[in-house]
């Protein structure tokens, strides 16, 4: 049995871009409930893996941006990365389910690829380095997500749109618009993809 005055179901749809990301969370119908954009990282690199990390290993050393850095100190910074990003997860969160009117339940976070298990690992992979940074991130969000009991439903950013349409029962595109007249400006891409991924999710 239901409890009584227990408060409507959110899903929150994730899209990160480096170390910030848009947060658009929906009740079970679709509707908008909140959206802001949030930073998990002050102040440290917010892409550690494949600037610090590539550098450390003699990538794009002919780059002006490019600065010397030993591989030991490169793991410690992003040992250092990877602590402040769950810490700001966890920061993010707690501030989001105080603010929304709704019990949040799940989450929506862009699917993450296999990566080597070891941050030297990853450095050294040409093709990890240049995605590790966005799964850090992602990781973050989805551990503080399930320390707070919040579903994480995984999406793939392809295909999201589609079914968001489905869980929806017609075409996502006029919703998505008619909600960005609602959020106001910015409602770009990153807004749009977050708020299909959350609604994908219902």
């Amino acid at each position: 049995m239901a409890k009584k005055n227990a408060k409507p179901s959110a899903i929150v749809g994730v899209a990160e871009h480096g170390n910030s990301a848009e947060l658009v969370t929906v009740g079970p119908g679709g509707d908008l409930l909140d959206r802001r954009r949030v930073d998990l990282t002050h102040d440290l690199p917010a892409m550690p893996y494949h600037h610090e990390g590539a550098w450390a290993v003699g990538r794009y050393r002919d780059s002006e941006w490019s600065r010397d850095i030993s591989l030991e100190e490169a793991v410690a910074l992003i040992e250092t990365v990877h602590k402040a990003a769950d810490k700001g997860a966890e920061k993010i969160l707690k501030a989001l389910a105080k603010d929304v009117s709704a019990e949040i339940s799940r989450i929506a976070i862009r699917e993450c690829p296999p990566l080597p298990p070891t941050i030297e690992a990853r450095i050294r992979d040409n093709r990890a380095q240049t995605v590790a940074d966005g799964v850090m991130y992602r990781q973050a969000m989805a551990k503080a997500a399930e320390a707070r009991g919040w579903q994480v439903v995984w999406y793939d950013k392809d295909a999201v749109f589609d079914q968001a349409s489905k869980a929806l029962g017609a075409d996502i595109k006029p919703h998505l618009a008619a909600m960005g007249k609602t959020a106001g400006t910015p409602w770009q891409a990153r807004h749009k993809l977050a708020a299909a991924a959350a609604i994908a999710a219902v």
